[in-house]
């Protein structure tokens, strides 16, 4: 067997729905607006370089569908240009102020992201970063896959496999909207598993999905390969597992690459540290602090002393780090071809929001990376998880166990003290929309809007952001609103369905404030629903 193997690098890209027509000043908007700036036009950016340069590469990219619909949303797009506008001119205002400090190396630096932000998204984007990433799996270069509807957290949702059923089938057609055919896999929120979500996938006709290491390992047959081979669940899915180690190199603050010393400091930034009257005009209206996406030093250390960033030194630290992860795979390939029969595949999954939002230097790393691997060695390959099974299609057969990433890996996370009074109203709300669509099979007009509404409303109420956010302790006001509003939302649709007195006005103003999903069909829910 010679030494070779492969690398499938996973790129988990997800936002929960967050949309308020009502006014554009929420802080959690803001999240949207971060990911597009500091990650997925950095990353779009070295995926064109990289194609321009003709330097191979595959990756696996998964975009949630809340994701998607945020990314075309109109309203979101236009509000997206204005934050961007307000970032330009607080950094041209920054230029000047730094000038003879050393800080105004990374203020133009600043002012050139920005400006180059606003022109890509605008002129060779068209304001469409969904197409963006089409171009790339369509050129061969991404494998893209889905996401559950609402990324509700399914190993708690199979009381009512109906509910988990929904979440896959709008998940698919969403996909299939987008991207004109079935996505090959998907990224089970938070790595949530449970016997049972693999026979739903299978209906749908998705190959296979991730699981935590300890999914795979702790299967109900030991596998042969641990984690460096999938496994095929009874149903024909198969499971890849996350490897250990190559996790660790990249997620980790501490032991990992983003801590290192001369990376950014994500955590200092000027929104909190300059003079409240002039960095007003570029925080919220009602005065309170927020990060800006300016922050001008480096990690320094582990005191809250801090030294200006350097982004030389930044840079040859990226091209180090991704050089000794590249090394690290190597060793690890070697080792693991004298105990297989195949070459292994080493799964890296990661939140793509690592790479720029927190992990400054991470787009430039993965460029590194991808360039290392395609002139410096000729042990590993980057593959996708669908280009494996078709070459290697005969694997073992094991179930996985019930397992999550996060903390602990069973569940801990989305189901403890801070957020366990939520799944008894969601048991209930999917409970009674199940029954809605197996008494109405074939609704039409204002009862038809209804329903499907009372299904946007419920799939919101399951997304798993606002148990992790209870969990975390930041921004909780914000994840019990949305949680006990779009409960309320559906209690009152079913109420109103149940009694034949659908408040049309309400129910316009409810399907413009939560629009998502416009093709939504209620009958996802149905015991009797069939795929396309």
């Amino acid at each position: 067997m010679p030494d070779k193997g492969y690398l499938a690098l996973v790129l988990h890209a997800h936002l929960p729905y967050i949309r308020h027509p009502e006014h554009e000043h929420f802080l959690e908007e803001r999240w949207l607006y971060e990911a597009i700036t500091e990650t997925y036009l950095p990353l779009l950016k070295v995926f064109e370089r990289l194609t321009r340069e003709n330097i191979p590469f595959r990756l696996t990219v998964s975009l949630s569908p809340t994701l998607l619909a945020m990314l075309v949303d109109p309203l979101l797009k236009e509000r997206y240009l204005r934050h961007l506008d307000r970032l330009i001119e607080l950094a041209d205002r920054e230029v000047g102020r730094t000038y003879h400090t050393p800080f105004h190396e990374m203020a133009r630096n600043y002012q050139e992201q920005f400006r180059e932000a606003r022109r890509v998204y605008l002129e060779e984007y068209q304001g469409n970063l969904v197409n963006a990433f089409k171009k790339f799996q369509e050129a061969g270069r991404l494998e893209i896959i889905t996401c559950a509807a609402t990324h509700g957290y399914l190993p708690l949702m199979m009381v009512q496999p109906e509910a988990v059923q929904a979440q896959i089938a709008v998940a698919v057609n969403q996909y299939k909207k987008f991207f004109g055919q079935t996505p090959k896999g998907i990224w089970l929120p938070e790595c949530g598993y449970a016997p049972g979500i693999d026979d739903i996938l299978k209906k749908f006709n998705i190959r296979y999905f991730f699981t935590d290491t300890h999914g795979v390992l702790f299967a109900s047959h030991r596998p042969r390969y641990g984690v460096f081979a999938p496994i095929y669940c009874p149903s024909g899915v198969a499971a890849f597992g996350r490897d250990v180690e190559s996790s660790r190199q990249v997620w980790s603050a501490k032991e990992g690459y983003p801590g290192d010393f001369d990376y950014r400091e994500y955590y200092r930034d000027i929104g909190f540290d300059l003079d409240y009257e002039y960095i007003r005009p570029y925080i919220h209206p009602d005065g309170i602090r927020v990060n800006t996406g300016i922050k001008y030093y480096r990690i320094t250390g582990r005191t809250n002393h801090k030294e200006p960033y350097v982004p030389a030194w930044a840079r040859e630290k990226a091209a180090i780090h991704a050089g000794n992860f590249m090394f690290n795979r190597e060793l690890q390939t070697r080792y693991l071809n004298t105990l297989m029969d195949r070459p292994p595949v080493i799964v890296a999954p990661y939140d793509a929001e690592l790479f720029g939002h927190w992990w400054y230097e991470g787009p430039q790393w993965l460029e590194y990376l991808i360039r290392k691997i395609r002139y410096d060695q000729d042990t590993i390959e980057l593959i996708t998880p669908g280009d494996y099974l078709e070459r290697f299609p005969c694997n073992q057969v094991a179930r996985p166990c019930t397992s999550s990433w996060g903390n602990k890996g069973y569940h801990e996370v989305w189901l403890c003290r801070a957020n366990d009074w939520i799944y008894r109203h969601l048991h209930l709300a999917a409970a009674r929309m199940i029954e809605l669509a197996d008494t109405h099979p074939y609704a039409g007009g204002l009862l038809n809007r209804a329903l499907n509404q009372a299904a946007r409303e419920l799939m919101l109420a399951q997304s798993s952001d606002w148990a992790f956010i209870m969990n975390t302790g930041t921004m909780v006001q914000y994840a019990v609103n949305r949680t006990k509003t779009h409960l309320l939302n559906f209690l009152r649709l079913y109420d109103e369905i149940k009694s034949h007195r659908i408040d049309e006005g309400w129910l316009r103003w409810l399907e413009e404030k939560n629009n998502l999903f416009p093709e939504m069909d209620y009958r996802v829910y149905s015991k009797e629903y069939e795929t396309a």
